[in-house]
């Protein structure tokens, strides 16, 4: 068999198989569970793996999309939260907020991916000085944050550490990571402060 033909058959193995859903993988049973614990009354399901709601009037219109990642035996199921947000005409590019600090949490940061590093260096300051937004971001538990801007307005996407699910398949079991009381208004109050201080930027 040519090369050629080689890496054909690794593309379309590596297609196919991203088509794949993992074994023992229930779609939408991860989001039922995130929308009980969000409690919230506005909660509507668009798809299976994909619903919106809003924490209040003023605030944006968040969806949540689930979404399964196959491994080694076992598979987790995420859930992300995104909104959208108008910007000022010169906002640009992509960045990801962190939380600064090797063993405890000391600050946050936001790492360029696309766009000038002064205006990451400007997201940076304008996120820690504002007091309610660095109140809510320093104990909430997310695994990423990005926040891109690509002309239209800010693209927010936010996945918690909370509101997932790992399944293995041996031993088998199931484990839900609830979103908390706490981990929950803590979501809450980010997302309203950065609808409001994305849009000054």
């Amino acid at each position: 068999m040519s090369v050629r033909n080689l890496i054909m058959l690794a593309r379309l193995s590596e297609l196919f198989g991203a088509q794949r859903a993992p074994t023992g993988y229930r779609p939408g049973a991860t989001l039922e569970r995130v929308r009980r614990n969000l409690g919230q009354t506005s909660f509507q399901f668009l798809a299976p793996v994909r619903a919106r709601f809003q924490f209040s009037p003023e605030g944006p219109l968040i969806e949540v999309h689930e979404r399964a990642e196959a491994q080694l035996l076992m598979h987790v199921v995420l859930t992300e939260f995104r909104f959208h947000t108008p910007a000022s005409p010169w906002s640009e590019g992509c960045y990801q907020v962190h939380h600064t600090g090797a063993i405890r949490r000391t600050g946050l940061v936001c790492r360029r991916r696309k766009g000038p590093q002064d205006f990451a260096d400007r997201l940076t300051l304008e996120l820690s000085a504002n007091p309610v937004l660095r109140e809510a971001l320093m104990p909430l538990d997310f695994k990423t944050l990005t926040l891109e801007c690509n002309g239209g307005g800010w693209n927010v996407a936010l996945e918690h550490m909370g509101g997932s699910e790992v399944v293995n398949r041996m031993p088998a079991f199931r484990r839900y990571i609830s979103l908390s009381i706490e981990q929950t208004r803590l979501l809450q109050q980010s997302i309203l402060a950065l609808y409001q201080v994305l849009r000054t930027l």
